[in-house]
């Protein structure tokens, strides 16, 4: 069974830096045990997304690729709340 996703990012297309911005700052205003989806191409944002992201600040469910096109699909809930830290 799929998870409910409370926030969703396409970043196809996106230019990296920005890419990495919106993923911060959604995760900021993500509550403890909501669900992000992102759905991406940049193998390179798929990385470093995960380097901005404290590992203590959430639980990765998925990461699946989608095609040809290598386009990908990132799924993580939040655990603690990373703005009073």
């Amino acid at each position: 069974m799929k998870p409910k996703v409370d926030h969703f990012l396409d970043l196809r297309g996106a230019i990296p830096p920005i890419s990495l911005l919106k993923v911060t700052q959604v995760f900021r205003e993500m509550k403890p045990n909501e669900v992000l989806e992102i759905l991406g191409r940049d193998p390179d944002t798929r990385i470093d997304m995960f380097k901005i992201l404290p590992e203590f600040c959430y639980d990765l469910i998925t990461i699946e690729e989608l095609g040809p096109d290598a386009s990908y699909r990132v799924q993580m809930k939040k655990k603690t709340d990373i703005r009073n830290r």
